[in-house]
This record gives structure tokens, C-alpha cells and sequence, in this order.
């Protein structure tokens, strides 16, 4: 990999032996697939956290809607898309 660093990490002797088997049945070095695979988890985290932190700006700048209005709103979508079982739950 080109311009990278070292990081230690600490796993299971399983998680290695596990790693160490998809390695060898990939042609791939262990240390290829842990960087993806940290690279993976890094980049749905960063997506989970701007998500929560554009939802906190919503909220702090009013642009929010009750349950019960949300709720309407996604029934009658339901309803236009003509999906069946859009009831209420229960009835």
C-alpha cells in the first residue's frame, strides 16, 4: 500500500487464525485485509456520525416534525404507493 504507516492492533487468537484463513484462501496478506476492513468500519462510523450530527442541526434549527404528523405523512405515502397493510398497527 502506498503512502501507508503501521498501527498495532490487538485481536483474539480466533479473529487472527480467522484472518490468517481468508488470507490464505484470497492470495491476500493479512495485513491487506485488516486495512480494508478497517477501512470499511472507518467509513459507515464517519457516514453514522455526520448523519446523527446533520440530524442535531435539525433539531436545533426547528426543522423538526411531532410523531403523530410523521406518522400521518408516512401512512398516506404508503397509502399513494399502494402498498397493502398501511393500517395502523393493530387494526
Amino acid at each position: 500500500m502506498s503512502g501507508s504507516t503501521t498501527m498495532t492492533i490487538r485481536v483474539t487468537s480466533a479473529l487472527k487464525a480467522r484472518l490468517g484463513r481468508l488470507a490464505q484462501d484470497t492470495q491476500q496478506s493479512p495485513s491487506d485485509l485488516a486495512a480494508m476492513a478497517v477501512s470499511g468500519y472507518v467509513d459507515r462510523e464517519l457516514a453514522v456520525v455526520a448523519g446523527i450530527r446533520r440530524g442535531l442541526d435539525d433539531v436545533e434549527a426547528g426543522r423538526v416534525i411531532g410523531h403523530d404528523d410523521a406518522v400521518r405523512a408516512l401512512h398516506a405515502a404508503i397509502d399513494r404507493a399502494g402498498v397493502k397493510g398501511s393500517g395502523k398497527a393493530g387494526g
